[in-house]
């Protein structure tokens, strides 16, 4: 439905930015066991110790290019993040920490819809927390009359971006595991209005990934039972300039949503084999665009079936 975006680029503002690699399963429970009683100090010190260890371990997975290594190691990170919201019962950057790695960590890696369904439970729980945690009228954000919804999302500013991009992705991925619930269908309508308000206050946030979103959201459904290719269309091409192209998920969506929603065989190809074509490596892009070079092969090994 909506995609599973890795951000581009670690944010002051967040403890990290999406699945985080560790070499080898078992060394992340040895963090686990060795971080989290460091935590047991001064609230303060112990969330700053936090950040920055989060902070450089997701940059390190951001860069792996071996997906499958990190869809193993991610469990284990999950779990210290569990702890250390425990640890730290007030913190909004852990529960942002969590929502989005559970977020990213189902969308990109889990393939059973039961196990998909807990897990987007919890980072939807977590990203509403954290908002509520940050200012006190956003508590029962998701039960607001959609007009008060509004109200709330327009009183942001610049700073709340993180968090209403967290929310938004970890709302996306909830819909996604859930699509068989029109009442969680139904929520589409808040989701876009998160990414909206991130586009509208900083549009560059994660190298417009906001836009990525959009794109999906906009093209989720044919023509025919409202869906909007042409808008879709837009969003997929503003997310493609604001990353100079480094992102190559973002043309695997367009590809993928729109060109085979209008029935577009040049286009899909075309960009799915510059997909193929294009350097992995790129900062902070690494292990996205190893995913979408998979997917672009899967889409492509199956268009003749498809067009």
């Amino acid at each position: 439905m909506t995609p599973a975006v890795l951000p581009a680029a670690l944010d002051d503002t967040m403890p990290f930015s999406f699945p985080v690699a560790l070499r080898r399963p078992i060394v992340a429970g040895f963090w686990v066991l060795g971080v989290v009683p460091l935590l047991g100090g001064c609230g303060a010190l112990a969330e700053k110790a936090g950040t920055r260890f989060a902070n450089n371990l997701s940059a390190a997975m951001l860069e792996h290019d071996d997906p499958e290594m990190v869809a193993a190691a991610t469990p284990s990170y999950l779990l210290l993040l569990d702890a250390l919201v425990r640890q730290s019962p007030d913190s909004v950057a852990f529960r942002q920490a969590a929502a989005t790695l559970n977020s990213a960590y189902a969308g990109a890696f889990v393939k059973d819809p039961l196990r998909g369904a807990l897990i987007t439970d919890k980072a939807l729980s977590y990203s509403l927390e954290a908002m509520c945690l940050a200012d006190k009228s956003l508590c029962g954000l998701r039960k607001q009359p959609i007009e008060e919804f509004n109200r709330l999302l327009a009183a942001r500013s610049k700073a709340d971006v993180p968090l209403l991009y967290t929310t938004g992705a970890a709302w996306a991925g909830w819909i996604q595991t859930h699509s068989d619930d029109w009442n969680a269908v139904a929520d589409l309508p808040r989701v876009e209005a998160l990414m909206q308000r991130v586009i509208a206050l900083d549009e560059r946030y994660q190298e417009g990934s906001a836009h990525l979103y959009l794109g999906g959201l906009a093209t989720v459904l044919p023509p025919a039972l409202g869906g909007r290719p042409e808008v879709g269309k837009l969003h997929f091409e503003k997310a493609i300039a604001l990353s100079g192209g480094r992102n190559l998920m973002a043309k695997v969506y367009y590809a993928k949503n729109y060109a085979r929603g209008v029935f577009d065989r040049e286009l899909h190809d075309r960009l799915l084999n510059e997909v193929l074509a294009a350097e992995a490596k790129a900062p902070a892009w690494t292990l996205s665009n190893r995913l979408a070079q998979q997917e672009a092969r899967a889409l492509l090994d199956s268009a003749d079936e498809f067009f």
